[in-house]
């Protein structure tokens, strides 16, 4: 009898153990089924801000002024040929003290800011600098470290019209990950190189921590701002192979008691895998893995 009730205790036991077991599994699959589910929806959004009327898709030049007065337009006879519009949009005037006004020519229908008027001061710096217009082309100031150019998009692009598509690693859940939060006593100036060779100080509020198959690894955020997510620029092995050369992005939320959620699989491209006229910036040495993370965003199969 004794046996009897060990042998039924035991039975019991391990179906208990196997039910748990199931449970987990369960919960593990739907976790990993609900992280799909966001990414794909993320994947998703991302291809829409892509295509938009004034996404990277839409950038055909960049032209950097100098100092006085800058004719533009596609005209070959202007200081600044634009890729397309008009044949001459007018006239861009830089002074001494930074400040950029545009007087439009005589023959051209076109807004600044969104009004028939022919003459403005072109803002810059901000989040929506003045924006200029006529047909499917505009154009804005940007400034990068001392200098002043016009980003000019045109919602009728090769590169817009052409997209073909992104093109990603299998989601693999191992490159989602819990890291450890090391805050600074003061967030740190850490330099950032762009594309331009333009080296800038850049806040750095502290680091993620995590370590893989043995190995610790820090990564350095830039701080963007409240309400924006901590911003990583990284690089790895698999960079000029089956990644864009120069980096890719990383965003994550905020961290929580110590803690930050690192999704690889959410690395993206930079706008410089799209077109030759962003300015993008590329990794600090902490944000150099000499691992391959296969997770993420591939090469633009569609660049030029």
């Amino acid at each position: 009898m004794l046996t009897a009730r060990g042998d039924w205790a035991a039975l019991r036991l391990m179906r208990l153990l196997t039910l748990l077991l199931f449970a987990c599994l369960v919960a593990r699959a739907s976790g990993m089924e609900v992280s799909s589910n966001e990414l794909e929806k993320a994947r998703a959004e991302r291809v829409q801000r892509l295509t938009a009327a004034d996404g990277w898709l839409t950038l055909i030049g960049l032209h950097w002024l100098s100092l006085g007065e800058n004719t533009v337009g596609s005209a070959p006879d202007n200081t600044l040929r634009f890729a397309a519009g008009p044949a001459h949009f007018g006239r861009v005037t830089l002074g001494p003290d930074g400040r950029v006004t545009v007087q439009l020519a005589d023959e051209v229908t076109a807004t600044i800011q969104g009004q028939a008027v022919r003459t403005g001061e072109l803002s810059y710096g901000n989040a929506q600098p003045t924006l200029v217009a006529a047909g499917t082309v505009s154009f804005f100031v940007i400034k990068r470290g001392d200098k002043l150019g016009l980003r000019v998009k045109d919602r009728a692009s090769e590169r817009r019209r052409d997209f073909v598509g992104l093109d990603y690693f299998p989601f693999d859940a191992s490159w989602r990950m819990e890291a450890q939060w090391v805050p600074f006593a003061e967030p740190r100036q850490v330099p950032i190189t762009n594309m331009l060779g333009q080296i800038a100080p850049a806040p750095v509020p502290g680091k993620a921590v995590f370590t893989r198959e043995g190995r610790t690894y820090e990564l350095f955020p830039i701080d963007e701002g409240p309400g924006e997510p901590l911003f990583f620029v990284i690089s790895d092995a698999t960079s000029g192979e089956e990644t864009y050369a120069a980096a890719r992005f990383l965003y994550a939320e905020r961290p929580r008691d110590g803690k930050i959620v690192l999704d690889f699989n959410r690395a993206e491209n930079p706008p410089c895998a799209f077109t030759p006229f962003a300015t993008c910036p590329l990794p600090p040495p902490e944000n150099r893995f000499p691992v391959r993370i296969k997770a993420g965003e591939k090469n633009y199969r569609g660049a030029h």
